[in-house]
């Protein structure tokens, strides 16, 4: 397959003040700049948020999904989200514009021509392996590649491409319009370059770039999780309920959003997957307890079930 030449980069957009809304913000410093065309691998959630950023940053964006019904779903995903940035004030522009450089595929080869592609699909280490070769057999020689892996192996994951110096992940939080970080993740084989140009496209998207080098859990799934599980086997002990904990945590330590709530958010499967994998790789102080366990088997998954520590339905 003839690949056409990576484009220039694209200035990003600014002007979106505050916390809350989408953080393409005052923070740019001129010249600040992501690529003019994005690919993005996945169109769930956080794929969708990653395709609203970059296309707000200027780009043409692709997002690419396993079948039509799920590509569809990714464009509704992504153009409802920025409909909504529009009617909040999030950007001055077009909202025609905008959805006019949105392309939703299920072609890998709708890749060819980016100089970066996002791949997002779910938190599955064979899954990622073979969706990241695929996409890397579609891109030039000079085009870059990314995971939104939260707790994978950078490094391992490099080992699987032709071209490793030219990956590293791409950490985003959800939901990715509103939160203002993105971890960036450098594994061994990481180019200085990339790691250069990764903080740019970060800044470009009005986040701040928090540079890990790969490690289990980089720094906040490994924090993160850590204090989770410590939350789950509170209420597991009986020293608390959720919204107490949740409470403490919020009012004495200024968090957000409690731990337990959190996991409802983020989904108690995908919790404990990140758990095993760390309790696989650091040891006993990760060991999922059993009521997350249990409550997982029994499809008690947090807000998209409708039931987790907290109940959803009302």
């Amino acid at each position: 397959m003839t690949h056409a030449t990576v484009g220039e980069p694209v200035e990003a957009h600014s002007g979106i003040p505050g916390q809350g809304k989408d953080q393409m913000s005052n923070r740019l410093s001129p010249g600040t700049s992501v690529p003019s065309r994005v690919g993005v691998l996945g169109g769930g959630r956080m794929g969708a948020g990653i395709a609203h950023g970059f296309a707000l940053a200027g780009a043409t964006v692709v997002v690419v999904e396993r079948d039509g019904q799920s590509a569809e779903a990714a464009r509704e995903r992504v153009e409802s989200s920025l409909a909504k940035s529009l009617e909040r004030g999030g950007f001055d522009g077009n909202l025609d514009e905008l959805t006019g450089r949105l392309n939703v595929s299920t072609d890998y080869g709708s890749f060819a021509g980016c100089a970066l592609v996002v791949e997002a699909v779910p938190e599955d280490m064979e899954l990622k392996v073979s969706a990241l070769t695929a996409v890397e057999a579609q891109l030039g020689e000079d085009a870059w590649l990314a995971s939104n892996t939260s707790s994978l192996s950078v490094t391992a994951l490099a080992g699987t491409l032709q071209r490793p110096e030219r990956f590293c992940g791409l950490h985003f939080f959800n939901p990715v319009p509103a939160s203002l970080l993105v971890e960036v993740v450098l594994a061994k084989d990481t180019s200085a370059e990339l790691a250069v140009l990764a903080r740019q496209w970060v800044d470009a998207l009005g986040k701040t770039p928090v540079v890990v080098n790969d490690t289990p859990g980089f720094a906040s799934s490994r924090l993160g999780v850590a204090i989770a599980l410590e939350a789950i086997r509170m209420v597991q002990e009986g020293v608390a309920c959720a919204e107490d904990i949740d409470a403490a945590m919020v009012l004495g330590y200024k968090f957000p959003v409690g731990p337990l709530r959190l996991t409802d958010i983020v989904g108690l499967d995908v919790r404990l997957g990140i758990a095993e994998y760390l309790h696989s790789t650091l040891g006993e102080r990760f060991c999922p307890p059993q009521l997350l366990t249990k409550m997982v088997a029994r499809g008690e998954l947090g807000r998209k079930t409708g039931k987790g520590f907290y109940d959803w339905n009302d």
